[in-house]
């Protein structure tokens, strides 16, 4: 399994010089086979962009799991030039509520506010909910669980194929269901029964634990969460995630220090980052800087 990380950044795109090394993308991480094309792909955030640079042209075939649909998870999705070249076919799945998929989903964007529907996105686009549990999509296989978030239905995922599995819970506020052994959030059934024994923990890192008190109403949580649910399920490596746009190259290189000597690696996301999981001498393809 090969992950391509095209977008990293939280909340809304972070462009400039103090952004450059990590990234000012939003929400997207590609899926595919070593060798192959992404078929699988976790948000539509801005960082799609980044995958129509990998694509180079050729279109898109596969699905997109939408954690939930606030805009720096959707915002790319109507500018995937690789979602509308020719060939393309691309399912959009969206956490199961209220009306159906592309109604929901047209609330993110058409007029007034956006020049197009998403019907008008291209002939081989189509929408679905996506409910709780276990599911096969595009050759994986897919445990999608409800997790706390702030405003409106959220899924983390768990993404297995044969010999390899990584969870994703991008925007996580555990602290909403209890302060947890360590005050910055509960272990709850679901965190749990999507990380346990994982190859790759992708988790939401937005704040950092001094700033929760302040900053925890609005649906985040921090590092030191991510390395505790790493911990307690046995997942082998943890990747912080969905940085705060405000955060500089420079602070989190800071935050990255933080978890030098932990004893589950724990790396930092960035826009271009590529990692194999299943081998054992896996590396990220880098950019300059890293």
């Amino acid at each position: 399994m090969r992950l391509l990380f095209c977008g990293t950044r939280g909340s809304t795109p972070a462009p400039g010089q103090a952004h450059v090394r990590y990234g000012g993308h939003t929400s997207c991480v590609a899926i595919g086979p070593e060798g192959g094309r992404p078929s699988l792909l976790l948000d539509g955030g801005t960082g799609l962009a980044r995958l129509d640079e990998h694509l180079a042209g050729e279109p898109f075939v596969g699905s997109i799991l939408l954690g939930h649909l606030h805009w720096d998870h959707t915002h790319g999705l109507p500018f995937f030039q690789s979602g509308s070249a020719p060939g393309h076919r691309v399912e959009v799945l969206i956490p199961e509520q209220g009306d159906d998929a592309e109604a929901v989903l047209a609330r993110a964007f058409s007029p007034p506010h956006f020049p197009i529907e998403p019907h008008q996105l291209g002939c081989g686009w189509s929408f679905r909910m996506l409910s709780e549990g276990e599911h096969e999509i595009e050759g994986y296989s897919v445990l999608a669980l409800e997790i706390p978030h702030k405003g409106g239905r959220t899924f983390g995922f768990r993404v297995s194929d044969e010999t390899t599995s990584l969870a994703y819970l991008s925007d996580h506020h555990p602290l909403a269901l209890g302060s947890g052994p360590l005050g910055i959030g509960e272990l709850h059934e679901s965190a749990l029964a999507l990380a346990r024994d994982v190859d790759l923990l992708i988790h939401d890192a937005q704040y950092l634990v001094e700033e929760l008190p302040d900053l925890a109403p609005f649906g985040h949580s921090c590092g030191e969460y991510a390395l505790s649910l790493a911990e307690a399920a046995g997942a082998r490596e943890v990747c912080l995630f969905h940085h705060a746009p405000r955060r500089t190259d420079d602070a989190l290189d800071e935050l990255a220090g933080r978890f030098a000597e932990s004893a589950i690696p724990v790396r930092m996301a960035f826009d271009g980052l590529v990692l194999s999981l299943g081998k054992a001498d896996r590396a990220g393809v880098t950019s300059a800087g890293h």
